[in-house]
């Protein structure tokens, strides 16, 4: 069964890229045609290498490791926060501070203060202290909270990322290479795809589609932790709401629909160096 249909996508947007003068060489290959200056996605790669990266998610959840979702934009913050809460995975949905990865030690510490802080509030802690020290507190508490709050029990680097907009997650991605963890991420057309191990060519700044492939993901997520725990998986394929096809929208759906699926290189080993993508 498929992890999602060519509708679910053409109806998500996932195949809108960027205007023909802001993209990025690299992506070339990824590219199906332009139409009114807008870059099309082929999204017959789009899913071959969706299903290689569920896969992988898949299977590295399922031998005991975690995904940490990347998203501070405001069209991915809500999808997010939502699909790895459910999966009960860490997230990023707010601004990414520097060293979350390559300074995790220090980060561990922070979230040691969150809980001491909660703790504190719950328990009475507070009291007999003047106003000035509450206010003090509640404030250091709120920032950490939402900062930090996303990845409250997480207590060790991940064994992978997924991304939205690489471009704006420039900082993740870069620790995420440091440290040799596997970036899975959403491809647009002025991305760099060098940086990914395992990407998935779509629009990166569409609410439904950033919300669509992180439920792809997350639901990866999911059977990985049914895998786990030694019970049957099959998790049901991510919705999208529909709306009528332009007929060009139709064509490319009838074409790929006719057409085998041409298979995918295998995952891509990023470069040492991250470029930096206009």
């Amino acid at each position: 069964m498929a992890v999602v249909t060519m509708k679910q996508l053409l109806d998500s947007g996932a195949h809108f890229g960027h205007q023909t003068r802001r993209w990025n060489p690299k992506m070339k290959r990824f590219i199906f045609t332009d139409r009114n200056g807008i870059y099309i996605i082929d999204l017959q790669q789009t899913l071959t290498y969706i299903d290689q990266a569920y896969e992988f998610v898949k299977e590295t959840v399922a031998h005991g490791g975690s995904v940490l979702f990347v998203g501070t934009k405001k069209q991915a913050q809500e999808s997010i926060a939502a699909e790895a809460t459910r999966v009960g995975m860490p997230y990023v949905n707010q601004r990414w501070l520097g060293g979350m990865l390559t300074n995790f030690s220090t980060v561990h510490k922070r979230l040691q203060r969150l809980k001491e802080l909660e703790s504190m509030e719950q328990t009475g802690g507070f009291e007999g202290r003047t106003k000035k020290e509450i206010l003090m507190l509640t404030r250091e508490k709120n920032k950490l909270e939402r900062s930090l709050g996303g990845i409250r029990d997480m207590q060790k680097v991940p064994s992978a990322i997924w991304v939205v907009d690489t471009n704006k997650e420039h900082l993740a991605v870069s620790e995420a290479i440091k440290l040799g963890i596997p970036v899975i991420a959403i491809l647009d057309t002025n991305c760099d795809p060098d940086q990914v191990n395992y990407p998935i060519p779509g629009n990166d700044d569409a609410i439904r589609s950033a919300a669509l492939l992180t439920k792809v993901i997350a639901s990866a997520v999911a059977e990985g932790l049914q895998a786990r725990a030694g019970a049957s998986a099959g998790d049901g394929k991510p919705a999208a709401a529909g709306e009528p096809l332009a007929e060009w929208e139709q064509e490319l759906l009838a074409s790929a629909t006719a057409a085998p699926a041409d298979g995918a290189p295998a995952a891509a080993t990023p470069s040492e160096t991250p470029t930096d993508a206009s």
